[in-house]
């Protein structure tokens, strides 16, 4: 089972969701993500928001369509996204897809790439997707990356202050046992020169991001 969570973020910043498709996809959304979800004609296992970014008109259909919208109030100590991920990560899935996750304020972009890291404990690989950009995390290891004409560009950012044993086979740029930290831009804007390629590093948390022009 894989489960989709729907943020409220601008809607053009949202991908085309058909590469996304799969019978075992189970959804979740958050505030204005969970109208969005049901316009698409989709019911979401999951609502959590306060609905500050509906109207009045807008609740009412939601309402009409789904009545256990877990209505939250304002003040509180976890963002909505937060708690559809705690959700989300209590149903053990393979994998977690965050999208409307960017574009908005980036407050709350941060934090969200920042929620990244609570999969790990778990072994649950969480993505965040937008039109322009996938964003992963990784822990220490070797790994097999393919290449995607849809993201050519990749980039690896230390999430920790220092990331060391870096290693990068099958790129434009390879390298052998760099170590890079906070502020750093040596891993910036890699491609694949070949069908796949490798990545490895031996301490610290790695991000990962795959992008597009």
């Amino acid at each position: 089972m894989i489960v989709h969570i729907l943020a409220g973020g601008p809607l053009d910043h949202h991908p085309d969701f058909s590469q996304y498709e799969d019978e075992q996809v189970v959804w979740a959304a958050t505030d204005r993500g969970v109208y969005y979800l049901l316009k698409r004609g989709i019911v979401p296992a999951a609502a959590f928001g306060d609905y500050d970014s509906v109207t009045e008109e807008e609740l009412e259909w939601m309402q009409w369509q789904k009545h256990d919208l877990h209505i939250m109030p304002k003040e509180k100590d976890e963002t909505d996204l937060e708690l559809a991920l705690r959700w989300a990560l209590e149903q053990r899935p393979n994998s977690i897809r965050i999208f409307g996750a960017t574009g908005g304020r980036l407050d709350h972009a941060f934090a969200n790439v920042q929620m990244l890291v609570r999969g790990m404990d778990q072994g649950i690989p969480i993505t965040i997707i937008d039109h322009k950009n996938e964003i992963s995390i990784q822990t220490p290891g070797i790994y097999i990356i393919e290449s995607n004409e849809l993201f050519p560009y990749i980039s690896f950012l230390p999430m920790t202050e220092i990331v060391t044993g870096i290693a990068l086979s099958g790129f434009k740029y390879p390298l052998e046992n760099e170590t890079i930290r906070w502020g750093s831009t040596l891993c910036v804007s890699n491609e694949l020169v070949e069908e796949k390629g490798t990545f490895s590093f031996q301490s610290g948390i790695l991000m990962v991001v795959r992008s597009r022009d």
